[in-house]
């Protein structure tokens, strides 16, 4: 229970933190609003966001975890930085009210599956049920329904791409991953290392990191001084 309460008070802090960013702050630079309609970005897939080089989007995907959430909220309002929150629908039907702090911290929610299935290896009928019960997570969360959707493992299936159509939800691809996974080397130097690199051959995009992840949660404040160093500068996406 102390752990739990800990983590509603550093995440309601984080929430009103903004203005108490340090003058050097990376900040966001501006917000990119874009149509709630059927589209697609990131370079890996599909074709890239209206940036200008040298700008960053930053995403993350899998939580809201609470063992993590408290302190990626924390680094990012330390910094003035918005990103967009790629949400399991099961982590938000356990933790609905950690959803709705990411959301009055200023950042964007988007969806990410509900159980983060290997959506490749079911049935189409199968993949649709973890679609819809996303959908209706997100929706019993935040009192609307998602504008985004990004795939777990980056696996685009007909069946859900059709779905998303139809209902007008934006496919959220990348163009910079971290790799912040098992079995890679999560060490923050390593973390910290591979995003430069890509960030130097893409020229900037949408970056993709798993605030789910502790190693990623705890390498977050050197990534961020790893972009503001190399003079990339943040935009944060939002959904008509």
């Amino acid at each position: 229970m102390k752990s739990w309460c800990f983590v509603m008070l550093l995440c309601a802090a984080a929430a009103n933190a903004a203005a108490d960013c340090a003058p050097d702050a990376l900040g966001t630079s501006r917000v990119l609003t874009l149509k709630r309609e059927y589209a697609a970005y990131g370079t890996v897939q599909h074709g890239p966001l209206p940036l200008e080089k040298g700008e960053v989007v930053l995403t993350f995907d899998d939580g809201p975890n609470p063992e993590t959430i408290g302190g990626v909220l924390r680094t990012l309002a330390s910094q003035c930085v918005k990103a967009t929150f790629f949400m399991t629908g099961a982590n938000l039907a356990r933790h609905p009210e950690l959803g709705r702090l990411v959301v009055q911290a200023g950042h964007t929610p988007a969806l990410h599956s509900f159980a983060h299935p290997p959506l490749k290896s079911m049935a189409a009928s199968e993949q649709l049920a973890d679609l819809a019960h996303g959908m209706q997570s997100f929706t019993d969360v935040f009192g609307y329904a998602p504008a985004a959707y990004r795939f777990p493992f980056l696996e685009e299936t007909p069946a859900i791409l059709a779905q998303l159509k139809e209902h007008k939800v934006t496919v959220a691809s990348i163009d910079v991953g971290i790799e912040d996974y098992s079995p890679n080397d999560m060490r923050s130097a390593a973390l910290v290392g591979r995003l430069v690199d890509r960030l130097r051959q893409t020229g900037g995009g949408i970056v993709l990191m798993h605030d789910a992840n502790g190693p990623t949660a705890e390498a977050l404040p050197a990534l961020l001084k790893a972009i503001h160093d190399n003079g990339y500068k943040v935009v944060h996406l939002r959904w008509e």
